[in-house]
């Protein structure tokens, strides 16, 4: 049997360089998202040494973009998808529009075709896909207003890609500035029955595609999904449901793809939008995660792949011009889109750092255009070098944006006191985002994450009369949280900042109930240096992860299969009447029998 076949050369050589460079820039203090694109420089056609496939790398990483929208859809229902639709349609279209004109006005400058200049905008009007969601993951936001936002957002733009790649090819056949080819369905028609829809009836068409897509999705998908995913939990088998999922995601973007026209990523984020409406929504994320990391990787290393560096010394002043326009052009309009729509600041500059950078829809442009003789190969070769050094970019587009936001508010506020008005109720502005002050408590226990073990914790310490805070990363629970009068904190805790906010001096306790074991690691060792005395516990699931906590600071962690096991060996103890030893690798624990149960451990057992 061959070893060196493209596509285990290809997987291999990609992941292999992805995760050394991608160490090496966290050892730097950088994203690792940069060392996965020099990976993918290294191993492209235009540096020497072994070059992968060019062919395979973007099938690769496409499925890598179906997954991570199919993620994001379970974490998204169609009620927060309306719930933004204000802001989110006519704000995408703005912000495409201004985009495109700068664009279009770049390539005039340049001497380019009128098509080709507006194809050049639309490429670097339309963010990435998986660089935008990466980006609000990573900062815990995509279940917040500005996350939902942000992800509806991008929705309407990769809605009217998919409009654009139908309308471009029949723009260039009327325009007779380049070869366009047929659209399947109307040259179909046109065969079968001499019928010429023109351009409108493409639009059309392309609409009501759409539209049925949606529709059957909404419909039948809703209650066929779900249905199978039980269906399939039920036989009992890990192996059978974790392929169901990716049957799903993979199955349902392909076939929208091919019937309805719609992008992968779209028919994939649908797919997982109807399944986020059945309680095993969570666990299908939990089994696509490991398949949806490592493909995002190899995304990152195909569009590496594309990127010629002799461009930064052929064409600079190009380079920088698209690079203006990506990133501070779309940035700047589409902060003051959001602030028009009277958000909240912290939510404009989110969107805005979100949107500054281009990715996999603006290569499917670029190259449509070339083919079609629209937009020259140097337009090609500017949208990769925008897309790559913008991507490199968008960490520090964040760092800066949130550097910035304590002074816009300011500056804000002395306007604001300067020209004081009166807004009705009815009117009144988000006040989600609104500049947050420490906790005054003392002697107080901290609550980290508010889920399923985080509100059993917090129940608890409320019936005690013990104060307590509590710092969570999804908006909806902090609502809960604030209209039961505790106090709480919206953002990720193993973010310095956020931290602070809980006031770490003064408390007495921690609490770290996530099940992340990296990020309560990390704050474990905040808790510890901000306060020697305070008392740390964390939870684990397994015996590594109880060493790695104790040697970041953890007073007491608790591992959960092990409470599981000393429940069930007490519920035994109480029906054989006789003393039951328990043992595991950290001590034997002896559970004497009992008359009757306890009934914290009854209510404890009850509610897991």
């Amino acid at each position: 049997m061959p070893h060196d076949t493209p596509l285990i050369s290809t997987i291999v050589g990609g992941l292999v360089l992805a995760f050394i460079f991608g160490a090496l820039a966290h050892r730097l203090r950088m994203p690792p998202l940069v060392g996965y694109l020099v990976a993918g420089v290294l191993v492209g056609p235009h540096t020497p040494g072994y070059v992968a496939d060019q062919n395979l790398a973007p099938e690769l990483a496409e499925i890598g973009v179906i997954l991570l929208m199919f993620g994001v859809g379970l974490h998204f229902s169609l009620k927060d998808l309306m719930s933004v639709r204000g802001i989110a349609l006519p704000g995408a279209i703005a912000q495409i529009a201004s985009a495109t004109l700068l664009g279009w006005g770049l390539g005039a400058l340049m001497g380019w075709p009128t098509g080709g200049s507006l194809v050049f905008g639309l490429a670097l009007s339309v963010a990435s896909t998986v660089v935008l969601l990466k980006a609000l993951q990573e900062r815990r936001l995509v279940e917040t207003e500005r996350g939902r936002i942000a992800v509806g957002w991008l929705i309407v733009e990769d809605l009217a890609m998919v409009l654009a790649l139908v309308l471009i090819p029949a723009a260039a056949g009327i325009g007779g500035e380049g070869h366009a080819p047929a659209e399947p369905l109307s040259a179909g028609l046109n065969r079968l029955f001499g019928l010429d829809l023109g351009i409108g009836g493409m639009i059309a068409m392309t609409l009501a595609k759409v539209a049925l897509f949606v529709a059957l999705m909404l419909v039948f998908g809703r209650k066929l999904i779900p249905w199978a995913m039980h269906r399939i939990a039920h036989t009992g088998s890990r192996e059978l449901f974790r392929l169901g999922v990716l049957a799903i995601a993979l199955g349902v973007a392909f076939g929208a793809a091919k019937l309805f026209g719609v992008s992968l990523a779209l028919g994939a984020f649908f797919a997982g939008m109807v399944l986020a409406e059945s309680e095993l929504s969570h666990r299908a994320a939990q089994e696509s995660l490991p398949l949806r990391d490592a493909f995002a990787v190899l995304f990152f290393v195909s569009v590496g792949m594309l990127f010629d560096p002799n461009i930064l010394i052929d064409s600079p002043l190009p380079i920088l011009a698209t690079i203006f326009i990506i990133v501070i052009g779309k940035s700047v309009a589409a902060l003051l889109i959001v602030l028009v729509f009277k958000r909240p600041l912290a939510t404009a500059l989110t969107i805005s750092a979100s949107l500054g950078q281009i990715g996999e829809f603006s290569f499917i442009l670029a190259a449509l255009g070339v083919d079609l003789g629209l937009l020259p190969e140097e337009g090609r070769d500017l949208i990769l070098a925008g897309a790559i050094i913008s991507i490199i970019l968008n960490p520090l587009l964040f760092f800066l944006c949130d550097r910035m936001r304590p002074w816009l508010e300011g500056a804000k506020r002395q306007e604001s006191a300067a020209e004081p008005a009166v807004v009705p109720a009815e009117e009144a502005v988000p006040t989600e985002d609104d500049e947050v002050h420490p906790s005054g408590l003392h002697g107080h226990a901290i609550v980290v994450g508010y889920g399923r073990v985080g509100r059993i914790v917090g129940q608890n310490l409320k019936s005690a009369g013990t104060p307590f805070l509590v710092i969570e990363d999804s908006d909806k629970r902090i609502g809960e949280l604030k209209a039961q009068g505790i106090e709480a904190f919206l953002g990720n805790a193993a973010a310095t900042e956020t931290l602070d906010l809980a006031n770490l001096p003064a408390a007495r306790s921690i609490a770290i109930a996530i099940p992340n074991a990296f990020e309560a690691c990390r704050i474990a060792e905040q808790a510890r240096s901000a306060n020697p005395s305070i008392l740390i516990v964390a939870r684990a699931h397994s015996d590594a992860e109880v060493d790695a906590l104790k040697q970041y600071g953890a007073d007491t962690v608790i591992m959960g299969e092990r409470e599981i096991a000393l429940g069930m060996v007490d519920r035994l103890a109480q029906v054989h009447h006789e003393s039951v030893a328990y043992e595991d690798d950290h001590g034997p624990d002896t559970i004497a029998p009992t008359d009757d149960p306890p009934p914290e451990r009854n209510e404890r057992l009850a509610r897991f």
